[in-house]
């Protein structure tokens, strides 16, 4: 008997002993960490729901949609590694894939894995309680509609919500204003106008050269200088 065959049965020994719930596992995210445990848990024999709130997975994919968005990890690193299968039928094209590149890859995942069943989007999780008399999780989404497991799982990760910068006199500027991880899904035309872009990290450094091929102008406003290197896609 195999390991994951032990965790399955001991799995489905405890759910006899507890209370029906909608779910085995709630999961907030449809990122990375959310095609996985998607995987792990149906693994081990439990039932498994993740929500989003975006309209397709991708997590952080989905949401950074600025012009140059690419990986600043080589494309192995973003490979999911429980199946040879999606080892041996994927192939990256680049270096240091786009975004809308690693997103076709999630998505290809969650087709050979089946996987979007078990996905619910345009949902949000706006609470979530642990009941102690019938120990379980209780989560509320912001329709209403209320949902139970015995698991109860953010993958969500580390940087799903920007930081809002407060500027004094932002409310005061004329032209439209935009987070780069909030760029609008129609795109925006900049083409021959003045740009701004506040901060020097990754982002920047990969919107930059992009922005700059058309726009008027372009001025970046940075407090701290950094060093950047050549990608060496080829």
């Amino acid at each position: 008997m195999t390991t994951t065959d032990t965790n399955a049965r001991v799995a489905a020994a405890n759910q006899e002993s507890q209370p029906a719930t909608d779910y085995d596992a709630i999961v907030i995210g449809a990122g990375f960490a959310g095609l996985a445990l998607i995987h792990y848990l149906r693994e081990l024999g439990l039932s498994v729901r993740v929500f989003d709130r975006a309209s397709d997975i991708g997590g952080t994919w989905t949401w950074n949609r600025y012009p140059g968005a690419a990986t600043d990890s080589e494309s192995y690193y973003y490979c999911l590694t429980f199946s040879p299968e999606l080892l041996q039928e994927w192939s990256w094209t680049k270096r240091y894939p786009g975004r809308e590149e690693t997103q076709n890859y999630m998505r290809f995942v969650a087709d050979k894995c089946d996987m979007w069943p078990h996905i619910q989007f345009n949902t949000e999780i706006v609470e979530a309680h642990y009941l102690e008399e019938r120990g379980c999780w209780q989560v509320t989404t912001g329709d209403g509609d209320v949902y139970t497991s015995k698991y109860f799982i953010s993958g969500m990760g580390m940087i799903s919500e920007p930081m809002i910068p407060k500027i004094p006199g932002m409310d005061r500027f004329k032209g439209p204003i935009f987070h780069s991880s909030r760029w609008p899904h129609e795109g925006l035309d900049y083409a021959g106008k003045k740009v701004g872009i506040i901060g020097a990290g990754a982002t920047t450094v990969q919107m930059l050269p992009v922005v700059a091929e058309t726009a008027g102008s372009v001025t970046v406003f940075q407090r701290t200088p950094n060093y950047v290197l050549p990608a060496m896609q080829k």
